[in-house]
């Protein structure tokens, strides 16, 4: 017999999402499209909206944070989210061994590349750090973020190699109100160092477009 208990959780998580997915008429569902590994129409509505409102409420999850946070099955996200894909709802976009997904059209290339590490803990703490002090020098970052120098210089090159981050003088972040922006919008969707820097971000507004 399925336990009820984790059945209902998985259920309010799913309209939890739902929820966020409906408002503004984000979801553009395909008419007629539920069975094959969908269910039935109201769990695949369930399921489709809780997908559509996830990804809108934490842009660049790969899919696996999305199918354990929602609590799916492999198969079962697959399947929707590929139905959203086609139907125009979202986008996705190859980040190294990730999928990233996003709200379809709401995001530059930029904004995609800077979200999909900004998901990851070290770049995220280097911009963080950076955001804050722009001249931190590398053996400074290596320590605050308890990692290695080599640690830093590997994903110093990747960032700049995606466009984030200048090497020519030291490490100078590109574009670093638009990555202020993101930290902020989506505070709560990442790590617990990242509400704490919105608390002060007013302050760190004062970069040149």
């Amino acid at each position: 017999m399925p336990d009820e208990g984790v059945d209902r959780n998985k259920r309010a998580t799913l309209r939890r999402f739902a929820a966020v997915g409906t408002a503004g008429s984000l979801a553009r569902l395909v008419d007629g499209d539920a069975g094959t590994d969908g269910g039935d129409g109201d769990s695949s509505s369930d399921a489709r909206d809780a997908l559509t409102g996830y990804v809108a409420a934490t842009p660049g999850a790969h899919f696996s944070k999305i199918r354990d946070d929602l609590s799916l099955g492999t198969g079962e996200t697959q399947y929707h989210l590929e139905k959203l894909v086609d139907d125009g709802t979202i986008e996705s976009r190859r980040d190294g061994d990730y999928r990233r997904y996003f709200v379809a059209g709401r995001f530059s290339a930029f904004e995609q590349r800077a979200l999909g590490y900004l998901r990851r803990d070290t770049p995220r703490g280097m911009v963080l750090a950076l955001l804050r002090r722009p001249e931190v020098p590398a053996s400074e970052l290596a320590n605050r973020l308890d990692v290695s120098r080599p640690t830093v210089s590997k994903y110093a090159g990747e960032l700049e190699s995606v466009g984030l981050l200048s090497r020519t003088n030291g490490y100078a972040l590109r574009r670093p109100e638009t990555l202020l922006v993101l930290l902020v919008r989506y505070a709560d969707s990442f790590g617990e160092d990242v509400p704490e820097f919105a608390a002060e971000a007013d302050d760190l507004v004062r970069f040149d477009r």
